[in-house]
């Protein structure tokens, strides 16, 4: 049986907007997976609570969001370990659930410009093969060759941006999916106005 090359996608999703799902689109179709994997966060280390849907809506967001896509697939890996959420945990649980398959992380080409910050950063490039994905105006300088590099559509759009524009009372439907901004009015989600 041929190995399963399956794309992961990890975070907060608080919201989940069109830049994830259009990175995840573009590195699955660039690289030839079978499926993407989108890991919603149970907590993140560099992040903190406030201003932040709890996890269950993050994770219906995501359901939501990926529900007529039949490449995009949400885990509950994180959100079943609990606790802060570190990409090698992540990488660890997923291989000794799939040991056929070939995983690569899909993350920001700034993000991962800080990757010997991470927890186990040595382990991280055994477990999977890392996936820069290009945002505007942010050039990936990687001369070591340890990352595959896709160029994702110039969607500049932040999770920190929809949860300020829902707070000023500002639209965001073409921003997040139909479903997801309609989650979002449903359960009154962000209208504090607050920002981490």
């Amino acid at each position: 049986m041929p190995d399963l090359r399956v794309g992961v996608l990890g975070g907060t999703f608080d919201p989940i907007h069109h830049g994830h799902l259009a990175a995840a689109s573009e590195v699955r179709a660039a690289l030839d997976l079978d499926r993407v994997l989108l890991v919603p966060t149970a907590a993140q280390p560099f992040k903190d609570a406030h201003g932040h849907a709890p996890v269950e809506h993050r994770l219906a967001m995501c359901r939501r969001a990926v529900a007529e896509d039949p490449y995009l697939e949400v885990s509950t890996v994180d959100i079943d370990r609990g606790g802060t959420t570190y990409t090698v945990d992540t990488l660890a649980d997923l291989q000794s659930q799939q040991p056929e398959a070939r995983l690569f992380f899909i993350a920001g080409a700034d993000a991962l410009a800080r990757l010997s910050e991470w927890r186990d950063a040595d382990r991280l490039l055994e477990l999977a093969t890392f996936v820069a994905v290009t945002r505007p105006g942010h050039v990936m300088t990687d001369s070591s060759g340890a990352f595959a590099v896709v160029e994702a559509p110039a969607l500049d759009v932040s999770s920190t941006d929809v949860r300020r524009r829902v707070g000023e009372g500002r639209p965001i439907r073409y921003l997040v999916p139909h479903a997801v901004a309609d989650y979002i009015e449903e359960h009154d989600l962000y209208s504090g106005g607050r920002d981490d």
